[in-house]
């Protein structure tokens, strides 16, 4: 087995490595003056497992460049087997015509994934579940709610927890954290916009008075509809709101919005790297999940299960 990163999270590839005690591939990943991606593997794969470990995320079309070239090099370098490791799938909120004349981005990114010579996709809280569909090749999906699950309880002990979903669509996802938080109770955010220019109204689906609130969800980008939930759950009596999500894209003012509104703490994972500390005294919070794709990296290669990581 051979471990490849990108240069979209050095730390995370670093973290795995270190969990399967295994050195990251010698490669050279960079770019010609005219931003062009060049990529040379130093050592010999010929025959090897590859994992190529790069997030698809800001900036989106730079990392999947590099992921495209990774995978190319290492098919023409005869990799036995090319195994794409997303943490964060960018483009995966582009899973379905909102409209007419519009693209399937995430289908288009999955048959160029496919088309560069990968042979299985790994990926953590994917979007849409369908997007497993959009590829030609096996793709396993793992789920960050077992890490979520464990720092929960870690932090909040025996307390009264209500698990909340922020919209609708969203509920599969709560109700599967509930469960793991030995059946804690649900509640669901109803957002709805009655014409436009005017404000969301946000109604509160389930009893959440003197309750503490943990807003789930798959990725926070603006943070906007996590701070309005937040303010909702307030006013109708919690006494206190916490967020987490599995992808902290965090783009423009969201972490200054986390720091004025009602969240008293947003915990994300490390699936996204931001190239920078978070800021002193940020409301921001980072959990790891190098250990969990580590685990399923090493089943991948030996061939074992890896859906009785989530059992």
């Amino acid at each position: 087995m051979k471990l490849l990163a990108g240069n979209s999270n050095p730390p995370l590839a670093r973290s795995i490595a270190d969990y399967l005690e295994t050195p990251l591939t010698d490669a050279s990943v960079r770019r010609f003056a005219d931003e062009e991606v060049f990529v040379e593997i130093n050592e010999n794969v010929r025959g090897e497992d590859v994992f190529v470990i790069q997030s698809t995320s800001f900036p989106a079309n730079d990392n999947l460049m590099e992921l495209l070239i990774c995978v190319d090099a290492l098919r023409r370098a005869s990799a036995k087997r090319i195994t794409a490791v997303l943490p964060y799938f960018g483009y995966a909120r582009q899973d379905r015509k909102p409209g007419p004349r519009t693209p399937i981005s995430a289908k288009l990114v999955a048959n160029l994934i496919t088309t560069a010579g990968a042979n299985r996709v790994l990926s953590i809280d994917l979007h849409a579940g369908q997007i497993q569909g959009f590829f030609d090749i096996p793709t396993d999906n793992l789920f960050a709610s077992p890490v979520i699950a464990t720092d929960i309880r870690a932090r909040f002990g025996n307390r009264d927890l209500l698990v909340v979903s922020p919209d609708v669509g969203g509920v599969v996802r709560a109700r599967g954290l509930a469960k793991r938080l030995n059946n804690a109770p649900l509640a669901i955010v109803d957002k709805r916009r009655e014409r436009a220019g005017e404000s969301e109204v946000m109604n509160i689906i389930g009893d959440v008075e003197g309750r503490t609130c943990i807003l789930i969800d798959d990725i926070v980008d603006s943070a906007g509809t996590l701070c309005n939930a937040a303010a909702a759950l307030r006013q109708e009596g919690a006494t206190e709101v916490f967020a987490y999500c599995t992808h902290g894209v965090l783009s423009g003012a969201a972490a200054a919005r986390v720091a004025s509104s009602e969240l008293s703490e947003l915990v994300v994972t490390d699936t996204i790297w931001s190239g920078e500390p978070d800021p002193k005294g940020s409301r921001i919070r980072r959990l790891t999940v190098a250990p969990l794709l580590g685990e399923a990296i090493k089943r991948i290669s030996d061939e074992a299960s890896v859906s009785s990581l989530f059992d």
